[in-house]
């Protein structure tokens, strides 16, 4: 049985249509934006919560008023950029 040859003009025809089904709508791209700054939200309130944490207390107390300033800085800083 012999295969039959394949118009050279199918692969890109093919491969275009490959390429296409794999491209974001506008909606798809707006959502990675909004997480990405959620994401850059927490992450600068946590550093700048913990820095203020850093501040207070000493020994056990400075440790758990870091990690305290940490986790509210991340929180409000998620909720201000994610609203």
């Amino acid at each position: 049985m012999r295969l039959k040859r394949i118009p050279i003009i199918a692969l890109p025809v093919v491969l275009s249509l490959l390429v296409a089904a794999c491209a974001e709508t506008p909606q798809q791209r707006a959502a990675v934006n909004h997480e990405m700054g959620c994401l850059a939200g927490g992450v600068a309130g946590a550093l700048i919560g913990a820095a203020i944490g850093d501040q207070f207390g000493r020994g056990a107390g400075r440790d758990f008023a870091r990690t305290a300033g940490g986790i509210d800085g991340a929180v409000g800083g998620r909720n201000l950029t994610c609203g």
